[in-house]
């Protein structure tokens, strides 16, 4: 089997930390040879992208700026990481991709969603998901989780409002692309969420050899 990328997608405080650790294993177990990643970051260059745009002083940061220093930072970690591990045959797996551009300043930031794609679509030189998963949990549930257990970056400093615009706009770009994105019911125990990703995991990978 080729190189395969599995990116993960939902509100801050979802859960995607945990499982992904899970999934790694799952996938380890197995034989894969894993990449684990995230948005912004992945790279060094990535990663001091990511410092400026989640830094809380940042505030007079416009949202074209946002949307361009996104696609920068992936550029440079499609380009130095993801791409590379992709041809050595590797599973990636990637804790956000161009899906949170799309709703976050596509949407959310009232950019649109064909142009925050447009410039993300240069950035990535054609590297797309072979699947999302959408961790669907309510907003207000998400983030008092990731409050409660971590200093809020400037993102999710956002007042409510925004969180579910976000949510929201997850919801219908489910419906944009509904063969890009597969929803993980986030509210249920650890355990049946991972057997949930195991279950649709198992379907890529079936799919693909």
């Amino acid at each position: 089997m080729k190189g395969l990328f599995i990116t993960i997608e939902g509100p801050d405080g979802a859960g995607k930390s945990t499982q992904i650790k899970l999934l790694e294993k799952y996938l380890n177990e197995l034989g894969y040879r894993i990449v684990i990643t995230r948005e912004p970051g992945g790279t060094k260059i990535s990663e001091d992208i990511r410092d400026i745009i989640l830094d809380n002083e940042n505030v007079e940061m416009s949202y074209e700026t946002e949307a361009l220093l996104y696609a920068a930072s992936r550029a440079q970690h499609v380009h130095e990481r993801i791409l590379p591990a992709l041809k050595e045959g590797k599973i990636v797996i990637c804790d956000r991709f161009i899906h949170s551009s799309l709703v976050y300043q596509g949407v959310a930031r009232g950019l649109g969603i064909k142009e925050v794609r447009d410039i993300n679509e240069f950035a990535i030189k054609g590297v797309k998901p072979d699947v999302t998963l959408f961790f669907d949990i309510p907003p207000e549930k998400a983030l008092k989780r990731k409050i409660a257990s971590d200093k809020a970056d400037r993102l999710e400093n956002e007042d409510i409002s925004f969180h579910k615009k976000v949510y929201k706009a997850y919801l219908e770009l489910k419906k944009l692309y509904p063969t890009e994105i597969e929803m993980i019911d986030a509210t249920k125990s650890i355990e049946e969420i991972s057997k949930e990703i195991e279950r649709v995991i198992k379907k890529v990978i079936k799919g693909r050899s």
